[in-house]
């Protein structure tokens, strides 16, 4: 069964209101979140319902009115991409950027999440 809009939707309704439980219940069991930033060329890779819940809750603390807005989804069999503008107050200040995430779907729970954004330089 492939993943739908409203399905999407309700992802990111859950991001927004940085809804923990119901984001990693999303999930798979053996679910990837990879956020854009880290040590590897992959980024970071936090596998499992206890390790996204962590890294999730630790975002949430350091931008607490992060939003994901003007979203766009594309869907594919179990594959979708969704172009979003970031949105938030961080410890440095405004943030606002351009990004996308690529997911994968397995029996209609979030297989991987996989980040990318824009540098804001300026």
């Amino acid at each position: 069964m492939s993943v739908t809009l409203k399905r999407m939707g309700e992802i990111l309704s859950a991001f927004n209101n940085k809804d923990l439980e119901a984001i990693v219940e999303g999930f798979d069991e053996d679910g990837e979140f990879l956020p854009a930033a880290g040590a590897h060329p992959y980024g970071e890779c936090f596998k499992g319902h206890k390790a996204i819940r962590t890294a999730l809750a630790g975002r949430f603390a350091v931008v607490p009115d992060i939003q994901w807005v003007d979203a766009h989804t594309w869907i594919s069999g179990e594959r979708a991409v969704t172009e979003w503008r970031l949105t938030g107050t961080g410890p440095n200040g405004p943030i606002n950027q351009l990004g996308c995430d690529l997911w994968t779907f397995r029996e209609n729970k979030v297989l991987k999440k996989d980040i990318y954004y824009k540098q804001v330089t300026a």
